[in-house]
């Protein structure tokens, strides 16, 4: 059947279309110079309209596009209209139900990943809207007709519904899921560590995300967290002990953490391991070698003693090395050096000796050639970084030579190593789970052993507990965009926050988290405290007060209590300590650094060296060019690791802080501190 313009109305439409042929399934439309075919399963509508004299088709395609037929008889249109629409409709509701088929499919395995229990995953989101879709290209009938037809409309609207709505209707399964199963294991939660998890805790445990970040503010339990995860995992059968790692920071924190694990869960299966025991299993499955660590690496003086010997034997061999070293330590470091053969000088080697060992581990980090290194470079520092590595290479085959020597590897090459054993897949993984401690502290080396782990069996999720407000260790490599950016880097997940602390009450919580989060890229966290305070709970002293303040504290403060005593610095331990124990005798008095101090609580803190200069606090930002390189890009907020470390300062303490300031050259935190309502005193 063929519906054509008459010549009259041809002639005055001057439209490339005057002709429709019906076919089997569809319709063409064509003029002298145009041609169109439209199968039925493009057409989304037809219409037949009514101009002044002649007729008018519409046919209706997808993506809002109209082919229109213009110039046609009246009544011949409609007759052809109806026709064409009687075959279409009788094609559509034939489709219908195959297209209701399809759908039908769909919701099934919907309803099915609903009534399962178990947490709602992203990625299970992620493949529902991709099976959808795919589901939609396989109806016969244009998406947009679906509504249309009875047996289809409710399922389509469903489907929909997960496609724009999906998250939505995720988060409140999820939500009434996680109540549902915290109510009914109660008695785990309530027994699985020492004292009974709070919800906040209880929630994180259940979250069944493949990635998930567990932002634990100072004293809010990560620990009870970690083992209260791998317990619930045993618990729910969702892996056996062996299929669960635990990941951390230092050895003692390891094995800490397996005693808990023995003592709660009553398993030896599930082992907790520093980064480099893991690298050292890799390599021993993968490469059937036993890899031995460096002795370099454990005994502090041997290493120290390399590189020193070897950068002044560089110095007194070639005049340019000694020149250049000096360039070094006088421009960039700001340091005095003795006029001379200055390597030589005791003093100046023992200062420089740390240097070198940061720097090297840095190079050592990064691990490409000293050509790859130079060309990470920023081009405005190239050339001084050039510079700079071309002085420590003769550091660098030293350390690799000694390493040969001694027939074995470093920490950095011992990941570098694992790593590659894992890329090119000649190790099998046998971790389902990976709980990682104190993420905040993670590198960029040790977060690509992770990731090269993970993509070895992609049914592996990550559960990680740390605190961006405690990250303090960037000049060691830490990178804290690892966290704060955590689903950039490790994939789609959840974040979830513990929101109690059990160690200090709410007036130093409130002054140490204002403080903290004047850093507008810290991460926002509640962190409420469960005992209250009052306003002397955290105030500034002048630091001649001490003495008197050790004074006071002899009177009430009972034996079992403890009270630390911290500095950015070692050299910084107030002198009046030296006579502490024969002073204060029944004082539990403690000196240490802040970063120490890190893991660490009292009941009682006095925060010392308050004050601005080269040895203040914070500390002035006076990197070596090869640190502005090859560490972390620092956050655009000044002393931003600075202010994290007097956080973590502050939120050792249970009862009271004291910030002892120098009045004659005060720190600018003093200054802030004040601004946040800190009292300042003249006496204890």
């Amino acid at each position: 059947m063929e519906l054509k313009s008459t010549s009259l109305g041809k002639h005055l439409a001057q439209h490339p279309y005057n002709r429709v042929r019906l076919l089997n399934a569809g319709v063409e439309v064509s003029g002298d110079k145009h041609h169109y075919l439209i199968p039925f399963n493009q057409l989304i509508q037809i219409r037949c309209k009514r101009g002044i004299v002649w007729g008018e088709l519409e046919f209706e395609l997808p993506e809002a596009k109209v082919v229109r037929l213009h110039g046609t008889e009246w009544q011949e249109t409609q007759r052809f209209y109806q026709h064409l629409l009687k075959i279409w409709q009788a094609w559509s509701e034939e489709m219908s139900e195959v297209s209701a088929g399809v759908l039908h499919g769909q919701i099934e395995k919907i309803t099915h990943i609903e009534e399962q229990d178990k947490w709602f995953k992203s990625a299970d989101l992620a493949d529902v809207r991709k099976d959808i879709t795919q589901a939609f290209t396989a109806i016969p009938v244009p998406v947009e007709r679906l509504n249309d037809f009875d047996n289809c409309r409710e399922d389509y609207l469903t489907c929909l519904r997960w496609l724009e709505q999906g998250k939505r209707s995720v988060d409140k399964r999820n939500l009434a899921w996680t109540d549902r199963v915290i109510a009914e294991n109660q008695d785990f939660f309530d027994t699985v560590e020492v004292s009974p998890l709070n919800e906040s805790q209880c929630r994180a445990v259940v979250n069944g995300e493949d990635a998930v970040l567990v932002l634990a503010g100072a004293g809010s339990g990560k620990t009870s967290v970690l083992v209260a995860r791998a317990g619930w995992l045993l618990r729910r059968q969702e892996a056996v002990p062996e299929q669960i790692l635990l990941l951390a920071f230092g050895r003692q924190a390891a094995d800490e953490m397996n005693t808990r694990i023995k003592e709660r869960l009553h398993t030896d299966g599930i082992k907790a391991k520093t980064f480099h025991a893991l690298a050292l299993q890799i390599i021993q499955e993968g490469s059937k070698k036993v890899p031995k660590i460096s002795k370099l690496e454990t005994d502090a003086k041997a290493r120290r003693s390399l590189l020193v010997k070897t950068w002044q034997e560089q110095c007194a061999g070639k005049k340019v090395q000694a020149s250049g070293w000096r360039q070094w330590m006088t421009d960039e470091l700001e340091w005095d050096v003795p006029e001379g053969d200055y390597w030589k000088s005791k003093s100046l080697s023992e200062r420089l000796g740390s240097r070198l060992e940061r720097w090297l581990s840095l190079m050592r980090m990064h691990g490409g050639s000293q050509a790859e290194m130079i060309e990470s470079a920023p081009e405005d520092v190239k050339d001084l970084f050039t510079k700079r590595i071309r002085l420590m290479a003769p550091l660098l085959k030293a350390w690799k030579t000694a390493l040969k020597e001694e027939g074995a590897v470093d920490f950095s090459g011992l990941i570098h190593q694992a790593v590659n054993i894992l890329e090119k897949g000649r190790f099998v993984s046998p971790w389902k789970h990976i709980l990682v401690d104190e993420f905040q502290d993670i590198s960029p080396q040790r977060a690509l052993l992770l990731a090269a782990l993970s993509k070895l069996n992609k049914r592996t999720s990550l559960f990680a507990v740390g605190d961006d407000w405690q990250a303090i260790y960037r000049f060691s490599g830490a990178e804290l965009s690892l966290t704060t950016a955590f689903a950039t880097n490790f994939g789609e997940g959840a974040q979830c926050a513990l929101d109690t602390t059990y160690r200090f009450n709410d007036r130093i919580g409130e002054i140490a988290n204002k403080f903290v989060q004047q850093n507008p890229h810290q991460l926002k966290k509640p962190l409420n405290s469960l005992t209250k305070g009052n306003k002397k709970n955290v105030v500034i002293l002048p630091d001649e007060q001490l003495e008197k303040l050790l004074d006071k504290l002899s009177g009430y403060v009972t034996a079992d209590e403890k009270i630390l005593v911290l500095a950015r610095y070692h050299h910084l331990r107030p002198q009046i300590l030296e006579k502490a124990a024969t002073r204060w005798p029944k004082l539990n008095l403690e000196f240490m650094t802040i970063h120490a101090s890190k893991g660490q609580q009292a009941e009682y803190v006095i925060i010392v060296g308050l004050h601005e200069g080269n040895d203040g606090f914070p500390a002035p930002a006076r990197e070596s060019v090869l640190e502005q390189v090859l560490l972390p890009e620092p956050e655009d907020f000044m002393d931003a690791e600075e202010r994290r470390l007097l956080y973590v300062a502050m939120t050792r303490a249970k009862h009271q802080v004291w910030l002892m300031q120098d009045k004659a050259r005060p720190s600018i935190f003093v200054e802030q501190l004040e601004d946040i309502g800190v009292p300042v005193q003249r006496k204890p």
